[in-house]
């Protein structure tokens, strides 16, 4: 391999690590240079600046969140609206959860809500709304309404907010320190979250279809 090809993987292993970590704002160029070994003027060499680095990370965590959403679509493809649901949660917590490998994006996600950076507008156009978008026609078809319905992005709000429960920080493995996600783990959380969304989601269905009836009395 091209000793400037080798640089520049270094560089953004180490810069994925200590953004993911600390944040852009405080990680400097020359820590990032140092741990890997690589001169100062490496980064603007190969990527311009600082922020062309960090873009780069960002656009790294942005292909493996888009390889998620679409094993997530594969596996229900051609099923149910249920299906499609139970294989959303499972594929979700297999590949992002339980995913050593892919903690330091979620961190990296965690920094970016916190103090934003102008790659927040591709993070969420490219990454998040295409996969809540996906949820939403989901949660849409279950409850047999238009994805516009306000009651939808609230059921989608709520599916994500259990799956995103589920990733390990400081504040989880103190609240639930039981919470061990290993293979047989990862099932049983994925059906108790998709078993008690199903509920919530039909509830609100039974609902908004006795609504309709009030209003079709009057």
């Amino acid at each position: 391999m091209d000793q400037d090809v080798r640089t520049r993987q270094r560089l953004l292993e180490t810069a994925s690590k200590l953004f993911s970590q600390r944040g852009f704002n405080n990680v400097t160029v020359r820590e990032i240079c140092s741990e890997a070994r690589a001169n100062v003027a490496g980064v603007n060499y190969h990527f311009g600046d600082k922020f062309g680095l960090y873009r780069e990370v960002v656009r790294t965590a942005i292909d493996a969140m888009r390889g998620t959403s679409a094993a997530a679509m594969e596996a229900g493809f051609g099923g149910s609206a249920e299906d499609k649901l139970r294989a959303y949660v499972r594929v979700f917590l297999e590949r992002v959860a339980a995913n050593g490998q892919d903690s330091w994006i979620h961190r990296l996600m965690n920094h970016e809500v916190t103090d934003p950076t102008p790659a927040l507008d591709l993070i969420v156009e490219e990454a998040i709304r295409p996969r809540l978008e996906y949820l939403a026609s989901v949660v849409a078809e279950l409850l047999e309404c238009p994805v516009s319905d306000e009651r939808v992005m609230m059921c989608v709000a709520s599916v994500q907010s259990q799956c995103l429960l589920a990733l390990r920080n400081a504040a989880a493995d103190r609240l639930y320190p039981k919470l061990k996600l290993t293979p047989p783990t990862i099932h049983e959380l994925a059906d108790h979250i998709a078993e008690f969304s199903l509920a919530g989601i039909l509830s609100v269905r039974r609902n908004r279809r006795a609504g309709q009836k009030v209003e079709g009395t009057r």
